[in-house]
Order: structure tokens, then sequence, then C-alpha cells
């Protein structure tokens, strides 16, 4: 029987606002590439987004490689009869494979396996729904939906092998540390006392928090990426917007540009206190293993908070009553219009408790496996059993 490395994956990636949907797609199709030895196209629709994280990236070239990854521009003038289909197919985040490319998988004598990959999620519903079978009534194809998730009845989180060993590296390396804040523009980090990564959507209180860390007794050195709420404090301050770089009483601003991915991880390491907003940036902070604050993505009618809510259950299981019910109430301020100065105050206090608490939960996290492997294996299986029974 051929085996799985020898075959093809075809990841399918429609970049909507943001860029955790791209984020996502190009950390697991490098992992395949690279742990798996799979032949890896990327299809995706907007490359100038996709540049904005990866700076290799020539947006002038219809296909190109990278990483070990090739990557493909996915339009309405794609000539999908040119492109053998894959064997392993996955439709990323919600988006939706081509139609002519959806009939050419039909077509194929020994059909392949189309996945669709869901949005990362803690709800109870998602461990009784992962990996099951979807018939589609339009074509003689079965589609099954992969969760991401918190526990081993799911399909995990993306970690890179290595991921742990080079954060370590990173945390007891002062020389790269000073590297890294120079890099920034930032010669002078041993200066501050706190440092805090804000990425984040915007936010109608931020001044209020803020405020409180213009009078906090400890120097805080503060990065905002580029982004919705970089634009939201650019209009609230017009100095930061001249220089991008300002200093407040005990708080000093700055904005960065979008980073490529590996420094994205290497900000989470270095700072104290981690703003993350989305999916990726989420699934980095929780490997990063600092303090986190999730800002979930906004839906209609607050339907985001029941997903919120969820995770925060799970998140803050192990942990005292006490100290469950002030995350969660911080948690819940940064994700509604709530004031937060108050709030923070009293999560701020319990900043080392919460950092411990994020090591165990990275060690439970990392013993569901992680996303690409599980994939991998789950593929892997499904082939077996098609050969065993064809």
């Amino acid at each position: 029987m051929t085996t799985l490395v020898n075959w093809r994956w075809d990841i399918f990636c429609a970049v909507i606002d943001n860029f955790g949907d791209i984020g996502i797609c190009w950390r697991l199709s490098r992992q395949l590439a690279t742990e798996h030895n799979i032949a890896v196209k990327l299809w995706v629709d907007d490359l100038a987004s996709f540049a904005k994280i990866c700076p290799q990236l020539d947006t002038n070239l219809a296909v190109q490689q990278l990483a070990g990854v090739t990557i493909c521009l996915w339009s309405t003038t794609t000539d999908w009869q040119k492109n053998a289909v894959a064997d392993v197919v996955i439709e990323a985040l919600a988006c939706t494979i081509p139609m002519p490319y959806q009939q050419l998988m039909t077509a194929q004598p020994v059909k392949p396996l189309w996945l669709n990959l869901e949005y990362l999620s803690a709800e109870s519903w998602v461990e009784g729904c992962h990996a099951l079978p979807s018939p589609q009534p339009h074509l003689a194809l079965d589609k099954h939906f992969y969760f991401p998730g918190f526990t081993s009845a799911t399909g995990g989180l993306l970690q890179e092998k290595d991921l742990r060993q080079c954060a370590e590296q990173f945390i007891a390396n002062a020389d790269l540390q000073h590297k890294f804040w120079c890099d920034l523009g930032i010669t002078n980090s041993i200066n501050y006392q706190q440092k805090i990564s804000l990425f984040a959507y915007d936010h109608p209180k931020i001044d209020s928090l803020l405020q409180y860390w213009q009078h906090s007794d400890r120097s805080i050195l503060c990065l905002v990426p580029e982004g919705v709420l970089a634009q939201q404090l650019l209009s609230l301050y017009p100095a930061l917007a001249a220089s991008g770089d300002i200093t407040l009483g005990a708080l000093r601003l700055k904005v960065l540009p979008f980073m490529a991915q590996d420094n994205y991880d290497k900000l989470l390491w270095a700072c104290d206190v981690n703003f993350v907003r989305g999916e990726d940036s989420i699934i980095r902070a929780h490997w990063a293993a600092k303090p986190f604050i999730w800002q979930i993505y906004r839906q209609a009618e607050q339907a985001h908070l029941d997903k919120l809510k969820a995770f925060m259950q799970r998140y803050c299981e192990k942990m005292s009553e006490n100290m469950a019910e002030i995350v969660q109430e911080f948690w819940l301020a940064w994700n509604t219009t709530a004031d937060l100065a108050d709030s923070w105050q009293v999560f701020s206090a319990l900043l080392p408790q919460i950092a411990e608490h994020n090591l165990k939960w990275h060690t439970e996290l990392t013993l569901n496996g992680d996303l690409a492997s599980n994939l991998v294996h789950f593929a892997e299986k499904k082939f077996i059993i098609r050969h065993n029974f064809s």
C-alpha cells in the first residue's frame, strides 16, 4: 500500500477580515510539510493579507514554494482542470471549496478524504461531532468535520514538536531577548518592570485601562501590533500617530508593524502578559504559558459570549473559586463594553498565580497531541480502512 507521505494534501483558505484564518492554515501547512514529509499545496484567495505575516511571499506569483509548501493563488480565473486533485483535501475554517474542484474529487477513481477543519471551540457539543462524516447530497462524497479543541476527544491544537524547546531557549537567553527588543526599536527593555502585548479588536473603554497603566507604580511597556486596536489608539493619541511610540506617565505605548509568525511567538514569550484575539494568537498564547486574556471574535447578538464562557469554564476548572471568578470578570469586561480599570487591578494582582496555572494548563493541552499529527493519524486510519474493505 502506498504510504501517506507519498500522497498530496490540498488546503483551501479564504481570508475573511482578519489574519487568523491564514495564520492557522500557514502554520498547519508548514508543520505537515516539515514534520510529516507531506506534499502540501495551500490555496489562498488573498496573497496581500498572507504577505503581512509571511514577508517572504511574492504577491505577484500565482504559484510559489516556501518552507516546503506550494502556495497557490485561488481566484475566479483558476483553471481547476489543470490541477490534480489531492488525496486529502482540507476545507479550512468555514470556506467552501470551488464547485469545479468538488466535481473533480467525485470523478476520481479513488475518492479523496475530504475534511472540514472547523473553528476552535470549547463547547461540549464539539466532542460529539468531531470526526463525524457528513454525506453530501450533491456529490457522491462524505465530508468529515474535524474540530480543534482542548480535550482528547477533539483534534487538539497546533503545536510544532520543537516549540516548547524554542520557547525555553529564548526565555533563558538574555542576549536573544535583547536582540529581539532592539530589532523592534526598543533598546532599553530592561528598564520596564512589566511588558504587555496588546493584540486586540477595538474596545470602547480601552482608555480606562490605559489611564490606569499610566498611573501605575511600575513602568510598563505596552506593544500594540498593527490592527484594529492600534488604529483606535492612533485616534486617541495624536502623538502616537505621529511617531508610533509615546510615553504617558508610567506607560510606554509602541505600535508594531505586522510580524512574521515566528517573531510574534517571540513577542508572546518576551512579554509578561499577552492580550490576544481570534484563533491563531490564542493558541500561541497557550503555548507561551504566560498570563493571557482572550478577546474572542465578535458575533451578532453576543453569540460569541457563549463560546467564551464555555472556554472559561474549562480553562478555570482547576483554579480556586476566587481566582476563577476574578479571571472571568476581567475576561468578560474585555469582551464587552465594561469599564476595565477596577477589574484589571484585581486581575493583575493574581498574575503570578495565573502564570503558575498556565504552565499546568500547557502540560494538560500537550497530552491531547497536536492538531497536525492528529490529522495525519486520522487520515492514515481512514485510508487503511478503505484499503482493507474496498
